[in-house]
């Protein structure tokens, strides 16, 4: 029985990956599309506000947490990211009173940008784009995020430092 339940948590687990490169895809072909009729900067602007506005609605739901909760932000965060530890790599390095910072060590969506041959500078655009959805959620919720998307050359995927909301 046990062996049957490992079996369907990594069928499951595949398809989430599956969905979340399908996205990156999404999110790339869309903005060829957005810069073929509008050119590159403003295709990206209107990327950004929507992948931001996607994250602002998933992080309503935390705004219990502000203004400065951040165990119980961290904790109900990571319960939104499906299968956060093995998709993501997530972890929690930092959370106290100060604020709370994430670190993710891989990333479905750039995974799915490398493995279909983009340039790594576009990849890294991209992830700049898609991590509008962090500051989406964070903001929302009433706290300040700074985010440090990937880069060529660079070890993981993204960086979130979420911090008491200014002003």
């Amino acid at each position: 029985m046990e062996c049957d339940v490992m079996s369907k948590t990594e069928v499951l687990r595949e398809n989430v990956r599956g969905l979340l490169k399908g996205r990156a895809m999404l999110y790339h072909v869309l903005h060829e599309e957005l810069t073929d009729e509008l050119g590159e900067a403003r295709a990206t602007d209107i990327l950004k506000h929507v992948i931001y506005g996607r994250g602002a609605t998933a992080g309503a739901g935390l705004r219990s947490f502000a203004p400065d909760d951040f165990a119980g932000l961290r904790d109900a965060f990571l319960a939104m990211v499906p299968d956060a530890e093995i998709l993501f790599g997530l972890e929690a390095r930092r959370c106290d009173g100060q604020g709370l910072e994430l670190f993710f060590r891989r990333c479905p969506q750039k995974e799915a940008w490398l493995e279909a041959g983009l340039a790594p500078e576009r990849v890294a655009a991209l992830c700049g784009m898609a991590g509008r959805f962090d500051n989406g959620v964070f903001e929302a919720a009433g706290f300040d995020v700074s985010t440090k998307t990937w880069k060529p050359g660079s070890d993981g995927c993204c960086l979130l430092l979420v911090s008491t909301k200014n002003g």
